[in-house]
């Protein structure tokens, strides 16, 4: 166990003051989003979500001190006993929790509430680093690769089977970690052209999309006529797996997807369509940070705010009471901020000299981003609305302590890292 003096002087303190920072500032706008000027109440009271967060947030602070005492070499050493003993909590919360509009995710232990598919997310950025620390993408082996994909694919399973869409798909941000590592950015482009036909299969004519890509397509082979004659039987293959992605949109989104994700597909696309059924959410977020203006109203003076047009607005929604009292101002600053952290943490994995250490510090990156892009994307219309927390800036003691040892778990390696050098 180290010093606590030696703690103090490897710590990555610039990263650590981006932390409280950030978390103060998410503190203060929980506290702006359930503010109401007619039943004022103090900014400390349990009686409220900011009173409650700032007991997380002092919890945060042991959670924080125990990472960093703890010896850095058992978060590789046991690193598959967490995640295995996460996977069993996964299953307990599967069959012992209590339906919550409409999910099992939430394990009640007495006055506490905590949602283990959060935690899931560090203990399988453990597993996956433990594992590509003995393995290496760049070769052929295709068993690794199979027990890569096992490792990463089972939480997110049990969460679905939990109906928590939303917490499972933060699992495909490790493909991002991934492709650092060596995987074949393939299947980052297979991945994000999916992506890409499913958006435009929605937006517009099946037959528009066809001929528009027959079209480009031959331009393109008429361009590279050596390339076709080479290699036209895998060019025909995808070809026909790019129409008959766009002729079964429809097929899975009617027939795959529950009600409640479908609706979250419509309100992404066509949220003026149903304004005060599926596109309400959307609507009146954007409305919420439009109004904010360039300088934004004010804190605790936010109308959209106080009158709870937007739902969920101290949780999932906390974007907007950012962008609607602060204005473009805090929304960039708050924008800002994100990237300088995940600016930092890319720099902490790359100067590991561990390939756990720097694997661990890009999953933490891709989980982090992972949350900002899609939290951020639904707030202004970009993204679907599935459940994701703000990193830091949301109300949830779930979502703060998971984010919380995730980056502490890191900010530990590194600093024995620099220990280390110095001997």
């Amino acid at each position: 166990m180290m010093r606590p003096k030696k703690l103090t002087q490897n710590l990555d303190w610039p990263t650590v003051l981006l932390y409280f920072l950030m978390v103060g500032l998410g503190w203060m706008n929980v506290y702006a989003a359930v503010y109401s000027p007619d039943h004022v109440i103090n900014i400390f009271s349990w009686d409220i979500n900011s009173g409650k967060q700032l007991a997380w947030i002092g919890t945060g602070v042991v959670l924080m001190i125990m990472i960093l005492v703890i010896d850095h070499k058992a978060y590789d050493s046991l690193a598959y006993l967490i995640y295995g003993f996460m996977i069993l909590l996964l299953l307990a919360t599967l069959v012992l929790a209590d339906p919550v509009k409409g999910s099992r995710s939430w394990l009640v232990l007495g006055p506490v509430r905590l949602q283990p598919a959060e935690f899931a997310k560090f203990a399988t950025a453990l597993a996956v680093s433990k594992f590509l620390s003995t393995a290496n993408l760049q070769n052929q082996n295709l068993q690794d690769h199979f027990k890569l994909v096992g490792l990463t694919l089972l939480p997110p399973l049990i969460i679905m089977m939990q109906n928590e869409t939303g917490s499972a798909l933060v699992f495909g941000a490790f493909l991002l970690a991934y492709f650092r590592e060596g995987m074949s950015p393939l299947i980052l482009i297979i991945g994000a052209v999916s992506v890409a036909i499913f958006i435009l299969t929605l937006l517009f004519p099946k037959l528009y999309l066809v001929a528009v890509i027959t079209v480009l397509l031959g331009l393109w082979l008429w361009a590279n006529q050596r390339i076709f004659f080479r290699k036209w039987p895998m060019i025909t293959l995808i070809y026909g797996l790019i129409i008959g992605m766009i002729f079964s949109v429809d097929f899975f989104v009617n027939n795959v997807l529950q009600e409640h994700q479908q609706n979250r597909i419509k309100a992404l696309i066509s949220p003026e369509a149903d304004p005060r059924g599926f596109g309400w959410n959307v609507t009146q977020s954007k409305i919420a940070i439009g109004s904010g203006g360039f300088t934004g109203k004010g804190f605790l003076e936010g109308t959209q705010t106080k009158f709870d047009f937007v739902p969920e607005q101290s949780t999932d929604f906390i974007f907007c009471t950012i962008g609607e009292e602060h204005g473009w101002i805090g929304s960039v600053v708050v924008i800002a901020l994100f990237i300088l952290l995940l600016l930092r943490i890319v720099k902490i994995a790359e100067r590991q000299k561990s390939v756990f250490g720097r694997t661990y510090g890009y999953c933490v990156a891709s989980i982090i981003f992972f949350h900002f892009l899609v939290n951020v994307g639904m707030t202004i219309g970009l993204a679907p609305v599935v459940g994701i927390p703000l990193p830091f800036f949301s109300y949830g003691g779930s979502s703060l302590w998971s984010f919380t040892i995730l980056l502490f778990i890191l900010l530990s390696i590194d600093s024995n890292r620099k220990m280390d050098l110095t001997r």
